[in-house]
């Protein structure tokens, strides 16, 4: 496949700078990128890249516009270049095509239209399918399920009891939902096991990456909001609730009954212990250690969670302490000689 520069801008809904007629025929990184390929560029600061990749021309923002190759100006570029990708590389994952024969289907399962499951899944009873739906080999879908149209399950997802999954969800391979929350009644030692009634409720265009476990609520729900995106090795707690448009990076584990508001950020294995709650918009940095709640609109850092500026300061401080001991050694020195002068 080629395609004109001005074609593809048309396509993204950008503005071409520099010659529209040359043509493409592949799409790759700034790094990687081939003559006759396009590229992109969505951060200014790597704009020294423009002039030295092997790119025939480069999507980029209006900030970072200048170069010698030709450019497609437009708002989002990286949300541009996925589109640019898709026109290229097709998408080879090759998605199960029917109902395998060996899927076992329990009873009064309703399946939507053009469901797709692969090989030795097995679906329980009372659960509905949506139209759509794609399931890879090996899942489980437990009893009274429901999974909304266009979802897209992977090889090796559990689904237990009663969970309820929206439209448009991907989840990958090896997560659990559904599994029991962590409670026990310690009497005397001995751990009694506390039932976990509740379930979990995904909400439309969520996606969950590989291996995450979501417990079912205690009592009531977990919920995880719409459009909230989960990285591999998360674990989300029972009854916690997930606004709208999060991101939760790999490893985080967040405790019981916590909530978590819209468009908010937990970097990579930042850990929240339970009932606190986390704003709008907060960020949580990465290995960030939360112990009491974070207003809205705010970034945190460190262990214990502190405001992101007196953490830099606190480490920076951490930095100069060698120089200090060097200084109060030399100081206590001096002291010592004067001591032994007014002797």
């Amino acid at each position: 496949m080629q395609k004109k520069l001005s074609e593809i801008a048309k396509l993204i809904g950008g503005k071409v700078i520099g010659n529209g007629d040359i043509l493409i025929t592949g799409a790759s990184g700034i790094k990687e990128a081939a003559e006759g390929e396009i590229t992109f560029l969505a951060n200014p600061k790597y704009s020294s890249l423009m002039d030295k990749t092997r790119a025939s021309a480069i999507v980029t923002s209006a900030d970072a516009s200048q170069s010698s190759k030709p450019v497609i100006v437009t708002e989002n570029p990286s949300l541009a270049f996925a589109k640019i990708i898709s026109m290229f590389v097709p998408d080879e994952a090759g998605h199960p095509k029917i109902i395998d024969y060996t899927v076992t289907m329990g009873k009064n399962v309703s399946l939507g239209r053009d469901v797709v499951i692969g090989p030795y899944t097995v679906i329980e009873d009372d659960s509905v399918i949506g139209d759509n739906v794609i399931i890879y080999a090996g899942c489980y879908i437990g009893h009274h399920v429901k999974i909304g149209q266009k979802t897209l399950i992977y090889p090796h997802v559990s689904i237990r009891e009663r969970v309820s999954i929206g439209a448009r969800v991907i989840i990958h391979s090896g997560t659990v939902i559904g599994s029991d929350g962590f409670g026990f009644a310690t009497i005397k030692g001995v751990h009694h096991k506390i039932p976990q009634v509740g379930t979990v409720e995904i909400a439309d265009d969520v996606e969950i990456g590989a291996n995450v476990t979501i417990d079912r609520a205690r009592f009531g729900k977990t919920i995880i909001g719409k459009g909230t995106k989960i990285d591999n090795l998360v674990q989300i707690a029972h009854n916690v609730v997930i606004g709208e448009n999060s991101l939760i990076v790999a490893q985080v584990g967040i405790s019981g009954s916590t909530i978590i508001g819209n468009s908010v950020i937990l970097g990579g294995q930042a850990g929240l212990v339970g009932h606190i709650t986390v704003g709008d918009n907060a960020i949580v940095t990465a290995q960030t250690g939360v112990a009491k709640s974070v207003p809205p609109d705010t970034m945190v850092s460190g262990y214990p969670a502190r405001p992101f500026m007196t953490t830099q300061r606190a480490n920076a401080s951490l930095q100069n302490l060698p120089k200090l001991f060097d200084l109060v050694k030399e100081l206590k020195k001096k002291i010592e000689e004067l001591e032994a002068r007014l002797k």
